[in-house]
């Protein structure tokens, strides 16, 4: 009976093991690929609304995917669980590739604008937790799987823009990308490819986007066979860029917040504070200027301020003037959460009734769009 005992104890202990062994080998695994990822939502496992449907407009992509969006008017795919794909476009075979990890993926069009479909290019974009540092080493890569019967194509591939792209097409964008395939990328099975590549930044640039920037003319092709669909599609997932040694930290301007002087009365800027679209949600590139401004605060611990939010003249009036208050209250709360005591913190929302720009044109808009502070006591 003991040696019973002691052998249905060394199993169990050897269970425990095992247990422990595999959980901590998973997450050693999991964060390391992302540790320094400046990509946010890799792996587009984050929904801003449930997708319920198929998308057919950039904007129906731009709406249902946390931080990503469609750089122009075609319109890329989501899959994960809840995403129902129509009986026609299943019927293709779209919609049975599973993630290459978690439960979601993006997915493109990137050929096929010679007798192919629709949106014979579709391109996926996303704002970068910090821009490219001019000089510093980056690598990148993506995971793409294809869909069976898809032409398979070479030119997928990184753009680096320091411009948000919305431009009214569904053809090619002809721009140069740091990242790009030269050979056909094939998966067969469903298997998962990695593209990736190493780049050096020539200049600063805050979007990330994905897609084929060549012409049909330029794009080689290899047929899978008889059943071939007349252009080309690809699944995305797990998308990472990430410095490479030695690390360059962004540069300080001129009219950062840690090098203003601080006068009473005086209003300043905010000049990187991004929120979704009509939400007072943060987009994650913000926290770089609220911390900035944290530590401003921590730094002056006698300083009193006014958050003050202002939107561009697109709207109702009073729409706006709730929607810029909601948006200074949520800089107040990041600043009370991490500290700053709530008599140090007001904030207003002023709408579209103080303007620093034209409103009639789309850069006006883009300016008048933006958080300031006051200062009420240094």
């Amino acid at each position: 009976m003991k040696g019973l005992f002691r052998y249905k104890m060394k199993l169990f202990n050897f269970f425990i093991f095992y247990l422990l062994f595999n959980s901590l080998t998973f997450s050693q695994k999991t964060p390391e690929l992302y540790a320094e990822n400046i990509v946010p939502n890799p792996g587009f496992e984050k929904y801003s609304s449930t997708p319920i449907g198929w998308f057919y407009k950039g904007k129906h992509y731009t709406d249902v995917m946390k931080y990503w969006s469609s750089a122009t008017a075609a319109s890329p795919d989501v899959f994960g669980p809840k995403v129902r794909v129509p009986s026609h476009w299943a019927s293709k075979g779209f919609g049975e590739q599973k993630p290459h990890r978690g439960n979601s993926m993006s997915g493109i069009t990137v050929y096929g604008c010679t007798e192919g479909k629709p949106h014979c290019r579709e391109y996926i974009q996303i704002q970068l937790r910090e821009p490219l540092v001019i000089n510093q080493k980056y690598y990148a890569e993506f995971w793409v799987s294809h869909l069976p019967r898809s032409l398979k194509v070479n030119g997928i591939g990184i753009y680096f823009s320091n411009e948000k792209l919305n431009i009214n097409t569904d053809g090619p964008l002809d721009f140069k990308p740091q990242i790009s395939t030269a050979e056909v990328v094939s998966a067969p099975g469903h298997r998962w490819v990695k593209i990736s590549g190493r780049f050096q930044a020539t200049s600063e640039a805050e979007y990330l986007i994905i897609g084929n920037f060549s012409a049909d003319s330029l794009t080689n092709i290899r047929s899978p066979g008889a059943s071939a669909l007349n252009y080309g599609y690809y699944y995305v997932d797990d998308v990472l860029l990430k410095k490479e040694k030695p690390i360059l930290e962004v540069p300080i301007k001129d009219n950062d917040l840690c090098c203003i002087s601080i006068e009473e009365g005086k209003v300043v800027q905010l000049r990187n504070i991004y929120f979704d679209h009509d939400k007072a949600e943060f987009l994650p590139r913000s926290y770089t200027e609220l911390n900035k401004l944290l530590k401003l605060m921590l730094d002056n611990p006698s300083m009193i301020i006014e958050i003050r939010g202002h939107t561009d003249s697109v709207g109702e009036d009073d729409y706006n003037v709730y929607l810029s208050r909601k948006r200074a209250k949520a800089v107040v709360g990041f600043l009370n959460e991490n500290g700053i005591d709530k008599k140090r913190t007001r904030y207003a929302g002023y709408g579209d009734t103080n303007p620093i720009a034209n409103n009639s044109n789309t850069k006006g808009r883009q300016l008048n769009r933006r958080v300031e502070f006051l200062v009420i006591q240094k």
